[in-house]
């Protein structure tokens, strides 16, 4: 049977309440694996597990319930290991460095912030900050729109502008968010987003965080932020002592 493990803790942390369950249809039974000063959060590992709702909610309801009575771990959802034995021989091995984790996250919590363009408003934004741009607009404009080439010129232009704006907005705001963090961690580009960055915050500074994230989003009025938080610190922990299978849920797991 293989082993799913929902996060690490130090060896002494309090036991969870009996009867705790996790992942799987039926729910399987939360246990606790000790390993010297470590300890690992696990239950047996459903077959075909897959990324439905009711077990990204029961991963992160252990992660809570665990988390309650101290600093834990967590683990991406879908992280599974071969066994128990398994689970126990990383943590002897990677034993400094989930301790070293553990001092470094404890009363910390994660927020992912992401950011996209408002589409209107950064074409305004990027029309009134360059000259050759609004020239060569007017100049379509009385011409009665301007001919094919100069149309495709004047998209060209603005297209690149954009792309441009998106990497001078992205470092801003980072720039702007980080010295409320302990740490940064940039995650996976994406179309979708020009920002994709998960800071780790100190519970006690999460409100100062959260107002910086609203004065960054009233002073820059062309962008749409999204702020999902506080999380367990997922993108902190790495490297964990098994791989996700199936999927990799990351900051986003139980989110959408």
């Amino acid at each position: 049977m293989s082993t799913y493990v929902y996060g690490i803790t130090a060896g002494s942390h309090p036991t969870l309440p009996e009867g705790t369950t996790g992942v799987g249809e039926p729910a399987r039974t939360v246990r606790v694996l000790t390993a010297g000063d470590l300890a690992a959060v696990v239950s047996d590992a459903p077959e075909d597990l897959r990324p439905k709702r009711r077990d990204l909610l029961a991963h992160q309801n252990v992660l809570a319930e665990a988390g309650a009575a101290g600093c834990v771990l967590p683990m991406r959802f879908g992280s599974v290991a071969t066994d128990d034995d398994a689970v126990c021989q990383v943590l002897t091995e990677r034993s400094e460095h989930y301790q070293e984790r553990l001092r470094e996250l404890d009363n910390k919590v994660e927020y992912n912030v992401k950011a996209t363009h408002v589409e209107e408003a950064v074409l305004h934004l990027v029309m009134a900050e360059n000259a050759d741009l609004r020239t060569l607009a007017e100049d379509n404009r009385r011409a009665g729109g301007g001919g094919y080439d100069d149309k495709i010129r004047l998209g060209e232009m603005v297209a690149a502008a954009v792309k441009a704006k998106e990497g001078e907005d992205a470092t801003e705001v980072q720039g702007l968010l980080s010295p409320g963090a302990a740490a940064v961690s940039v995650g996976p580009e994406s179309s979708g987003w020009l920002l994709n960055v998960s800071f780790l915050v100190d519970r006690d500074s999460a409100d100062t965080f959260l107002a910086s994230v609203e004065q960054v989003r009233n002073s820059h009025p062309h962008l749409d932020l999204r702020v999902n938080g506080p999380l367990p610190p997922y993108s902190f922990v790495e490297p964990g002592p098994a791989e996700p299978a199936g999927s990799q849920a990351g900051v986003d797991a139980g989110t959408h």
